[in-house]
């Protein structure tokens, strides 16, 4: 495969995370939506890692899906918190952080 097809796949998945996050009104959703997008990032790194012959995409790569799942682990518990407190995980009816 071609630089060009990782980097047509990866835009189309970044797309789609980008119009979750625009469209959904749930917590865990638009979570999922944002590693969408992190993982669209993380194959460009790969794929221009491969393209240059080098590592250093794939450690930043590495280093990227880190945080992702720091992320991940953060924005859920937040989301439980939240869900302890209101009921809901629904943002739009999430107020609590206003002040």
């Amino acid at each position: 495969m071609s630089l060009y097809t990782y980097l047509l796949i990866a835009a189309v998945i970044f797309v789609v995370g980008a119009y979750g996050i625009l469209t959904q009104r749930s917590g865990i959703k638009i979570l999922m939506c944002i590693e969408l997008m992190l993982n669209a990032a993380n194959l460009n790194f790969v794929a221009f890692s491969s393209f240059n012959s080098s590592t250093s995409g794939q450690v930043f790569a590495l280093f990227s899906i880190a945080i992702g799942a720091a992320e991940a682990a953060i924005g859920f518990a937040i989301l439980v918190a939240l869900f302890r407190v209101r009921d809901t995980i629904n943002l739009d009816d999430i107020n609590i952080l206003r002040w």
